[in-house]
């Protein structure tokens, strides 16, 4: 058994210090499932929990309960804020062995000046917890991690309440591991303003003709109902399921669950060095393996995309030189393939400068033209206006951060919220001046797949 424990004080949140201290304690377990320990809080911990899992499979967190939560509406100053109270909060930890840190989980919205309603009403433009109980699934160990964070001098009761939590929930996810999870049942869909979405890559590139803009990013959402209320843990197994080769994510507030699967990096910190992906341009696989070197051949060919491609390489190549000592950027994209679709895709790694953090390189690099636009500004003000929905965290950066800097954040497409027994997914397309409406619907439809498969719809294609 690991165990840690360590005291922060004058924890400042807002305008208000408190006296507070962090308690961790840590035991390494025989492995077990990720899915299986977030299902053992289904009846306690719903509508607080976290899962992730990277691309290399090589990292997977769950995350039952809030610790501590961070949570603010500052536009612009969002990112800022939640680096300081975390700062506050970690900055007298010991360092020691790196799968022991306490991890910050959570997402930034996409455009906190959006106002349009729906889904997303009353979510925050960021929302990070710290969680009660941490798995973290590392180099074939598993470590779980009692966080609590209290001003009460005399805890120790409490903590003992915790650890006979703990074991509990260790011992439920051992017995449930062989769970097999049903597919929802889907009664009906609805391509949510199919028309709006039409006319407005209609509109979006006449303006970009007229150069208003060279590149913006239209999405769209579809709406899914089901026989009856559809659980987290439900939804998650389908997607490990079905997308191995994505990021894996899942995050819980109130009765909302965001997932999805998505093949994008934003950002990842490690010892130092950042890393990024360029990921745009994409289209759909082939039904044989000649087809599918066709299709890839085709796109790695085609200047619309390659076009798009560049956007974002020039933009995370320019963030990178400003926060970098020195960085690499491979001459010409390659393809990524997964699944259902395939992308143009060029990796970025650097030494970072010595004031550089995770969270200042999400500040800069979201959103990157893949999901936003060129110019950036301008592009964003085309979405709040032309696009007929909210996306809240759909495209936008999602992942975690530890006490010691390192984190990776993924950009969150191929995505879905859960409400309930309804559904909305979410997907776009990078509009540029020679764009067309139909071949724009298409796409979006094969970037719809992943989520619609997972939650047992099908189109009517």
């Amino acid at each position: 058994m690991h165990q840690k424990w360590f005291h922060t004080t004058e924890v400042e949140v807002g305008t208000v210090n408190r006296a507070q201290t962090f308690y961790i304690e840590t035991i390494e377990v025989s492995r077990l499932s990720a899915l299986a320990f977030f299902a053992a809080g289904e009846n306690k911990y719903k509508g607080k929990r976290f899962f992730w899992q990277n691309r290399e499979k090589t990292l997977t967190l769950v995350g039952l309960g809030h610790a501590y939560i961070i949570e603010n509406n500052e536009d612009n100053e969002r990112f800022d804020l939640i680096e300081d109270e975390w700062k506050a909060l970690t900055k007298n930890i010991v360092k020691e062995a790196s799968e022991l840190q306490p991890i910050l989980f959570g997402g930034f919205s996409f455009d906190p000046k959006n106002d349009k309603k729906g889904e997303w009403e009353g979510f925050p433009q960021s929302h990070f917890a710290v969680a009660t109980y941490q798995l973290v699934l590392r180099n074939d160990k598993a470590y779980v991690s009692i966080h609590l964070v209290t001003e009460n001098e005399h805890s120790l009761e409490e903590f003992d309440r915790l650890r006979t939590e703990r074991d509990h929930l260790i011992h439920a996810a051992q017995v449930r591991e062989l769970k097999n999870y049903e597919k929802p049942v889907m009664t009906k869909y609805d391509e949510v303003n199919k028309d709006k979405y039409l006319q407005s890559i209609d509109t979006v590139t006449s303006l970009i003709k007229d150069n208003w803009a060279q590149k913006v990013v239209i999405a769209r959402s579809l709406e899914m109902q089901f026989a009856q209320s559809v659980s987290s843990p439900q939804v998650l197994s389908q997607v490990m399921n079905e997308q191995p080769e994505s990021y894996l994510f899942g995050l819980e507030r109130d009765n909302l669950l965001f997932f999805g699967a998505s093949p994008e990096r934003l950002v990842k910190v490690e010892n130092g060095y950042g890393y990024s992906s360029c990921v745009a341009g994409s289209i759909k696989r082939g039904k044989t393996a000649e087809e599918d070197k066709q299709l890839g051949d085709s796109l790695l060919q085609d200047q619309k995309n390659l076009g798009e491609h560049r956007y974002v390489v020039e933009m995370i190549a320019e963030t990178f030189a400003k926060n970098c000592t020195q960085f690499k950027v491979p001459k010409h994209p390659k393809l990524l393939k997964i699944r259902d679709i395939q992308h143009l895709y060029t990796p970025v790694e650097g030494k970072l400068s010595k004031d550089a953090t995770i969270l200042q390189l999400v500040k800069h690099l979201h959103p990157t033209p893949a999901l936003g636009g060129v110019p950036r500004m301008k592009a964003l003000a085309m979405i709040r206006q032309y696009e007929s929905m909210n996306r809240g965290l759909y495209a936008a950066p999602i992942g975690w951060v530890d006490s010691e800097g390192n984190g990776e954040f993924a950009v969150a497409i191929r995505s879905a919220a859960l409400v309930d027994n309804c559904a909305y997914l979410y997907a776009g397309g990078g509009i540029v001046a020679d764009s067309e409406p139909n071949s724009e619907y298409e796409e979006t439809l094969v970037k719809f797949r992943p989520m619609l498969r997972a939650l047992g719809g099908q189109l009517n294609e």
